[in-house]
């Protein structure tokens, strides 16, 4: 430690003169005290100047000490800064923010569409990128950023530090401006205040809202696909998924799910590329295995079907040969209509059988005549006048031709 002294007595190292603020008098060229019994007039821009300049000024005469000399160029120090501890954080550091820079420039659109010709956004690329460990740096960086932050909301009140922060900030600036405006008749603030407000870009903004438009359309897009089975594993795996997550929600907290979702999504990819050679071979001999139970389900299948056929078809062939019997008895019980004979006298009898009345056919000189004559001008005055001029006209009584008519 020999090499740690330093002449304490070594007084040819002078400080360097500073502004004496209490009593600055507005004229930054002297740094002597204003005129005494009265307020010092202050001005904003040149108490900015004088901070800055005595600020510059200690940080060098820290920089420029001995003490610090002797430090930074002790061989500890140095084997730190330059040693290969420090050489591997140095080359880590930089290899994360290569990493990060590649993850970066992923955000291109993909040459290649949906099933139905969609055109898919920069997000495509850019998620792929990172779950796919491809910058494994950067996904891990990501992946303990997100885990950090789960953590951060559930056991530490951010929402009260953002709060604390803001009336302490709010309430040191009141408190400065009223005392500066007060003992100095100038305005703290308005020395540290910019010249015009800082605004946002229009470039800027339409670029972000753009972005914005994009990872909405991602999750619309991926949500499609996922319904309408483009890519059946995943649609698989999103079902699984949401079976789980339906009944570990009633046992897990919010936080909880958060935090096992996070994991499967960021370890699931790197334990498939990490023993991809086995977890492909499961999921062939599984595939092969389904492949040939269903093979026997379809030829087991195909027999019952063929059975039933058969079977269907013999009962139907039956019962279409019982009703074509039945039809053909029901055929031969029908009675033929017996044709008419001609009697020797010209007149020409009816048919008979079992269906007979047994009563004498009839003759055509049963059926009266027609009338030969036109009926009278005069209008009949009552039944009695109709039926005497239908007696006289067919020569058959009213009651014969009522029996007549009941017969036909």
């Amino acid at each position: 430690m020999s090499s740690m002294h330093y002449d304490l007595n070594n007084t040819s190292m002078e400080l360097p003169t500073h502004t004496d603020v209490s009593t600055f008098d507005g004229d930054t060229s002297t740094g002597t005290t204003g005129t005494t019994g009265n307020a010092p007039k202050w001005d904003g821009q040149q108490l900015k100047d004088a901070v800055t300049n005595n600020a510059a000024a200690a940080y060098d005469t820290v920089q420029n000490h001995p003490i610090t000399q002797n430090v930074v160029n002790h061989p500890i120090t140095q084997n730190v800064v330059n040693g290969p501890v420090a050489t591997s954080i140095k080359n880590e550091a930089g290899a994360t923010a290569s990493e990060f820079s590649d993850l970066a420039s992923s955000r291109q659109q993909p040459s290649y569409t949906a099933a139905n010709d969609t055109p898919l956004t920069h997000y495509h690329s850019f998620f792929y990128t990172l779950l796919s460990w491809k910058n494994k740096r950067a996904t891990g960086v990501t992946f303990a950023t997100a885990i950090v932050f789960i953590f951060a909301c559930r056991y530490l009140p951010i929402l009260r530090y953002l709060l604390k922060i803001t009336w302490m900030t709010l309430g040191v600036v009141t408190l400065a401006e009223a005392s500066s405006n007060a003992l100095m008749g100038s305005s703290v603030a308005g020395a540290v205040r910019p010249r015009r407000y800082y605004t946002i870009p229009k470039e800027t903004l339409e670029s972000s809202l753009d972005d914005l438009e994009n990872l909405i359309n991602f999750f619309v897009i991926e949500g499609q696909r996922i319904v309408f089975a483009e890519n059946i594993p995943v649609t698989a795996a999103a079902f699984l998924s949401a079976f789980l997550t339906y009944y570990l929600i009633k046992l897990l907290p919010f936080w909880g799910m958060s935090l096992l979702s996070t994991c499967v999504i960021f370890l699931g990819p790197l334990i498939y590329l990490e023993n991809k050679g086995l977890i492909d071979a499961q999921l062939e001999n599984a595939s092969n295995v389904i492949g040939h139970q269903t093979s026997q389900i379809k030829d087991l299948t195909a027999q019952h079907t063929s059975k039933g056929l058969d079977t269907v078809k013999q009962y139907t062939g039956t019962a279409t040969a019982k009703a074509q019997e039945f039809v053909g008895s029901a055929r031969q019980k029908i009675p033929q209509p017996a044709t008419g004979t001609t009697s020797t006298n010209g007149s020409t009898t009816g048919p008979t059988g079992p269906t007979g009345t047994g009563k004498a056919p009839f003759q055509e000189n049963d059926f009266p005549s027609a009338p030969k004559t036109d009926l009278p001008a005069s209008s009949l005055t009552s039944v009695n006048e109709f039926n005497e001029f239908n007696q006289a006209q067919t020569g058959i009584p009213p009651s014969a031709k009522a029996t007549y008519e009941g017969v036909a």
